[in-house]
């Protein structure tokens, strides 16, 4: 048997479910992807994008510690968060967003 995406430091039982609901059952599948691939799928799947999330995936699948992202390492995997969301192309606007948004509290996005 394969070992669980769990047994990848920095995941727990959580990532487990989320990781199946996106078709990615074991460890070695998500090592074989790659933190971008394997984040892109999870987001596809439903799960909402959480940058802590994404780099403790990516430091877990490195053995690192998630607290162990720093710096100039941090600032560029938050590029690479942001260029992964930008890929699931528009969000939906919450209702807070939406009447922020009408009373011109907020810039719209570019979308």
């Amino acid at each position: 048997m394969s070992d669980p995406v769990s047994s990848i430091r920095n995941l727990g039982p959580a990532s487990d479910a989320a990781f199946a609901r996106a078709g990615i059952t074991t460890a070695g599948q998500l090592r074989d992807l790659g933190a971008d691939a394997a984040y892109l799928l999870l987001l596809q799947s439903g799960s909402k994008p959480h940058f802590i999330g994404y780099y403790a995936l990516v430091m877990g699948l490195q053995g690192r510690p998630w607290n162990d992202c720093k710096g100039a390492e941090k600032a560029g995997l938050r590029k690479r968060f942001d260029q992964i969301k930008a890929r699931l192309g528009p969000t939906e606007t919450s209702e807070l967003e939406k009447a922020l948004d009408f009373l011109g509290v907020v810039p719209r996005p570019a979308r």
